[in-house]
């Protein structure tokens, strides 16, 4: 086996997030906190991955990938291994729930219900609930309603008339899924959906109920636009996200052990095979624990949230002169993203602030960043927004603000033809002493100050003005004509990227070949473009040391003899969400440091426009490498995958844990060479 197939290498990167829901030394709520991240993210994998193998089948398409598996032979392999999550997942919210009972939050299911306790749901189901609801009956008069995307139903078996019937119940999703009662001077919570089934037959007053099953429906969730006939981009952007929750099912979830003739008629409603039938035992649909909120007695069961922290340069006044003293390095979220908000706004009120330019992938509902744009275009300032209007799952929220924007007077622009724009950039163009100085943020992830909580990235800000030409070369490339960049510093995809990583690749291999050591070190979410797999395999036969880091998909193959035995590759999951890409290249002891916005991946590389930028202060680079290596050396979370595909929890060496982001949370410094100096102590490096 050369290359393991993504979609199973997804699922195994899902399955090491579940397995958090396991840890005991986290509070239990953090552990229902990532059962919930586990089904998002499943949701998510059927909604798109899915759904496109599915497509690959409807039309006959049989070619195999890298990997050697055909559309119909990976379908059938997903059905197998997301039957198994599914089936670790029941038995590891089992063992949560039961912790939960012992902490002493209460779930009541229905055998459960005391007198007094159905007294008081029924006051909540007629008061709260049944004005909310819509019985719909299913009969020849009455097609089969739509299902909408994602939502929870239950599916009624009634007798009408000597005539069995089916009818469909949504739960609101207006309405808290877990409900807060009290009985006897004790809290317990049900279940939205056990009191809509425990009262069901005032839905249906006069008719017989014979029995009734949760089930829920996923859909495709890809956009499919025929650009070349969009006049308007935008329009057919917005059309086709009111479709998305009516797209084809790709998914049947319902209670295990549902009326057979219930399953009969839902599977044929809506045209399902039998893999695409998941049973679930217990709770369906665990994201509803992104929404819990415990009682403040209750708070010692959830992690508090973390606070970055805020450097000693963030307390200048002039941030534009502590960028001039020199390149500034900002790790997020242990570094206060609040210092890039605080960058733009004061560039928008900056009367020396001549024009702001920006790539925009994904941002908050409120973003301040937006906020700041706007005021700099109503103070007469040029403002360039170029808005991603394809960021899958975000396309609406990013079509509501771009719209905004124009009409503060913001310049918006939708990028290049094709290529969807993933770079992260600002340009502040800013008139100083008779002359134009150029000031440039770099990044990993986007300007969205929500994320910037939970995702680990890194950012640069500096005034070079090799930096600062090529920023206005590439804002001049995405919004004018042009197919094609001329750059000095930093590399730009698909034009430039796949070279300049061979380039930087082959080079590693020449200087073993030439008897000196060769050592790459690379951090990423995903490793899947078979032309970097295939270069890396070249690499390590050749005796290039290459030690990856990265946090889901790797189609790689690791520590196979004669190909890849001088790879390691290693996955860490914790609190953070690694999100951050760093590649280092040794280049016979005189290393380079670069950061971007790009994977590894084909998309990547060929379809996206995508910034790789260099680290040039060597402080700031003996940094990063520092944080690389104390990745290499957690203990706590990270997972280490060998040859046969397969990822085993790394175990301590000896008495000493390292868990990474809990030492990068912890430590605390003063500036680049006091955090190398700190981390030394802390880990021997």
């Amino acid at each position: 086996m050369m290359y393991i197939n993504r979609e199973l290498s997804w699922l195994k990167f899902n399955e090491r997030v579940l397995r958090e829901a396991e840890d005991l030394s986290l509070q239990i709520l953090e552990r229902l906190k990532f059962s919930a991240i586990f089904s998002s993210n499943l949701d998510e994998f059927f909604m798109v991955r899915v759904a496109s193998i599915k497509e690959q089948i409807n039309i006959g398409y049989q070619e195999m990938d890298p990997s050697g598996h055909t559309p119909d032979k990976i379908f059938h392999k997903i059905n197998d291994e997301v039957s198994k999550l599914i089936e670790k997942q029941h038995d590891i919210n089992q063992k949560c729930m039961n912790d939960l009972t012992e902490a002493g939050i209460n779930i009541v299911k229905q055998d459960q219900y005391t007198e007094e306790m159905i007294e008081q749901l029924k006051q909540y189901f007629i008061v709260q609930v049944f004005p909310v609801l819509t019985p719909m009956a299913v009969d020849f008069s009455r097609p089969f309603p739509l299902v909408s995307n994602k939502n929870m139903y239950i599916a009624v078996k009634l007798m009408v008339e000597n005539n069995i019937k089916l009818a469909l119940v949504q739960v609101p999703n207006v309405l808290n899924r877990l409900v807060q009662l009290e009985s006897n001077g004790a809290t317990y919570y049900v279940l939205l959906e056990d009191i809509i089934m425990q009262f069901i037959d005032q839905l249906f007053v006069g008719h017989q109920i014979l029995t009734t099953s949760m089930f829920r429906i996923t859909r495709n969730g890809d956009l499919h636009l025929i650009e070349d006939d969009a006049d308007d981009l935008l329009m057919v952007i917005e059309e086709a996200i009111k479709l998305r929750k009516w797209g084809e099912a790709i998914r049947l979830e319902i209670s295990e052990g549902c009326d057979p003739w219930l399953l009969e008629v839902l599977t044929k409603s809506f045209h399902l095979e039998k893999n695409q039938v998941y049973h679930i035992k217990g709770t369906m649909d665990m994201t509803m624990w992104f929404k819990f909120k415990p009682q403040k007695k209750f708070s010692k069961l959830k992690k508090k949230p973390y606070k970055p922290k805020k450097m000693p340069f963030m307390e200048k006044k002039n941030i534009f002169k502590s960028i001039r003293d020199g390149d500034v390095f900002l790790h997020h979220p242990y570094e206060s993203f609040d210092y890039i908000i605080d960058f733009i706004r004061k560039a928008s009120k900056d009367p020396r602030v001549l024009a702001i330019k920006q790539t925009l992938y994904r941002v908050s509902g409120e973003s301040e960043i937006v906020k700041a744009l706007a005021e700099a275009a109503d103070r007469g300032k040029q403002v360039t927004v170029l808005v991603e209007l394809m960021a899958r799952f975000d396309e609406e929220n990013n079509i509501n603000w771009a719209k905004k924007l124009e009409q503060r007077g913001v310049h918006v622009i939708y990028g290049i033809y094709g290529l969807k724009t993933h770079s992260k950039i600002t340009l502040v163009v800013r008139r100083e002493m008779k002359k134009i100085r150029r000031y440039v943020h770099l990044g990993t992830g986007n300007y969205n100050d929500q994320t910037a909580k939970l995702y680990t990235d890194m950012g640069l800000l500096t005034c070079k003005e090799s930096f600062g030409s090529d920023a206005s070369i590439f804002f001049n490339m995405v919004s004018g004509f042009t197919n094609a960049i001329y750059s000095h510093t930093l590399t730009v995809a698909p034009y430039e990227l796949r070279q300049k990583f061979y380039t930087l690749i082959d080079r590693e291999i020449k200087n073993v070949q030439n008897g000196k050591k060769g050592l790459i070190i690379a951090k990423m979410n995903s490793l899947v473009d078979k032309g970097i797999v295939d270069k890396l395999y070249e690499a390590s036969e050749q005796g290039v040391e290459i030690k990856l880091i990265v946090r889901g998909i790797c189609t790689l193959v690791p520590e196979i003899k004669g190909l890849s035995e001088n790879i390691q590759v290693i996955s860490i999951v914790g609190e953070f969400l690694e999100h951050s890409r760093i590649y280092y290249f040794y280049n016979n002891n005189r290393p380079e440091t670069y950061l971007s916005s790009a994977d590894w991946m084909t998309r990547n590389l060929n379809r996206r426009i995508e910034i790789l930028f260099p680290i040039e202060d060597k402080q700031i680079a003996e940094r990063i490498y520092s944080i690389l290596n104390l990745y290499l050396l957690d203990n706590r979370k990270a997972w280490q995958l060998l040859s046969d595909g397969t990822y085993e929890k790394k175990t301590q060496a000896g008495n000493k844990t390292i868990a990474a982001q809990d030492i990068l949370k912890t430590i605390v410094y003063e500036n680049n060479q006091d955090f190398i100096n700190e981390l030394k102590e802390r880990v021997i490096i």
